[in-house]
């Protein structure tokens, strides 16, 4: 067998990733605002042994549509991710932080600074998924009169991440001697401005920190459509997809691992981790009985508003629920990589609309696996094995209670199977993963001229 392991992060979605998770008896109910909910998660994330928790963000309320279907809709209220992980880090020890943070909305010496900030405060466990904002809700909050193009967006990402990677560097490793006996607190000479002058920013620096336990906190990315594969290709170390066949997987694993070497990377510096939203039951019966528990809480109106995004414009509302919904010959202007994802399954299920919704319901297009730990765990077997994934991101459609079956249950038999550890590599989150930590630029720079 490969020496090759399984890597699991926790996708936290408040009550959990089932849309009508927060009316499960299973759910924290008011868990967006309860820093006690977030902290029994990551103690049993940490305790199944996972490499991180994640939470997604947006900087604005989420559209769901007609007042009916957001009076129904149970995230409109949580966290900022930065200041959440930096409250867990405290009281755990292992478990990864990775936290969204956008590249639009965003400034990279405020970001830099924070992220810095997290690994310090976690002893370097901390990650940032970089977006750069789907959403055309947001632009109003920032003082914007319109959203910026994919293009425009991903472009600005690109010179982001250098910067901030440019900050992270300021002080060389060694820069701070703190040596009371001489007096000499650091050495000056190992303290660099980045002086960035570029299309989208003018930074001098340097950060007020020094660099982070990790050097850079990991880079993860959680998009699909070509720009996101090329900026996760560039910059990436782990990227979250979302795919429901096994082939449609293994094609993705194949281009992305692809591009790599253009840009100087071997293939095991990205890690590929798709979702999946794990229904678990001891049986068959059991874990049936639960999906058809959660299906049974979705109100039409609310179904209707998780297939808004991928019907832009569309009065929904006139549909007929047990007909197929329209297909578009081509994407929608302003549709993604996740539309395809959606209309796909679609077509190839022959869903009707109430099916869709229904299945979407569970985690919005990722791929939903209801059975036993058995079942489960071979089909993240296959996926793992046949090169469609490095590891997973674990969605639980209630939380806490599908975490904890998924630990309890699935994790032991992963084991079993020598897929997955029994305890944790190192004490960082690359250390966890698998992945190198970044030399200093400057550094280097210093030592190729030496040489």
């Amino acid at each position: 067998m490969s020496d090759r392991k399984l890597r699991l992060g926790a996708f936290i979605m408040a009550t959990g990733h089932h849309i009508a998770a927060w009316r499960h008896p299973g759910s924290q109910i008011d868990s967006g605002v309860n820093i006690d909910h977030y902290i029994e998660v990551a103690k049993l994330a940490e305790r199944g042994l996972f490499d991180q928790v994640f939470v997604a963000d947006s900087p604005g309320v989420a559209n769901r549509g007609d007042d009916e279907s957001f009076s129904r809709y149970g995230r409109s209220s949580y966290f900022e991710p930065v200041t959440l992980w930096s409250a867990l880090s405290a009281v755990t020890k292992h478990i990864g932080f990775v936290a969204t943070a956008s590249t639009t909305y965003e400034d990279p010496f405020l970001l830099a600074r924070k992220f810095a900030s997290l690994d310090h405060l976690s002893k370097g466990r901390a990650a940032w998924n970089v977006v750069t904002t789907g959403s055309d809700q947001v632009h109003g909050n920032f003082g914007l009169d319109a959203h910026p193009d994919p293009e425009v967006r991903y472009e600005r990402a690109r010179e982001f991440i250098d910067v901030a990677k440019g900050l992270w560097d300021s002080f060389e490793d060694d820069a701070f001697v703190r040596d009371p006996k001489s007096g000499v607190y650091l050495d000056p000479s190992k303290l660099h401005a980045v002086n960035h002058h570029g299309k989208h920013f003018k930074v001098s620096g340097p950060l007020n920190l020094e660099r982070p336990p990790q050097g850079y906190p990991v880079i993860v990315q959680a998009g699909s459509s070509e720009p996101g594969r090329e900026l996760a290709a560039a910059t990436a170390e782990a990227i979250f997809t979302a795919w429901t066949s096994l082939a449609e997987a293994q094609a993705f694993y194949r281009d992305v691992k692809g591009r790599l070497a253009k840009y100087g990377r071997r293939p095991d510096q990205l890690l590929i981790l798709p979702g999946i939203s794990p229904v678990v039951g001891r049986t068959e019966a059991e874990a049936q009985a639960k999906w058809a528990e959660l299906q049974g809480l979705i109100h039409p109106s609310v179904g209707l508003g998780a297939l808004a995004p991928f019907w832009p414009g569309e009065d929904l509302r006139r549909w007929n629920l047990d007909a197929p919904p329209p297909y578009y010959p081509e994407k929608p202007a302003g549709s993604n990589s996740r539309h395809h994802v959606v209309i796909e399954l679609a077509r190839r299920e022959r869903f009707t609309v109430r099916q869709l919704y229904e299945y979407l319901a569970g985690a919005r297009g990722h791929w939903v696996v209801v059975g036993t730990p058995g079942k489960i765990a071979d089909e993240i077997q296959s996926w793992f094995e046949n090169e469609a994934a490095d590891g997973f991101n674990v969605m639980p459609p209630v939380l806490p209670a599908s975490l904890h079956d998924f630990v309890e249950l699935v994790v032991p038999e992963l084991q079993r199977r020598g897929l997955f550890r029994t305890a944790y590599e190192g004490t960082t989150l690359r250390e966890n993963l698998g992945l190198d930590r970044p030399q200093n630029q400057f550094t280097l720079a210093r030592q190729a001229k030496a040489a």
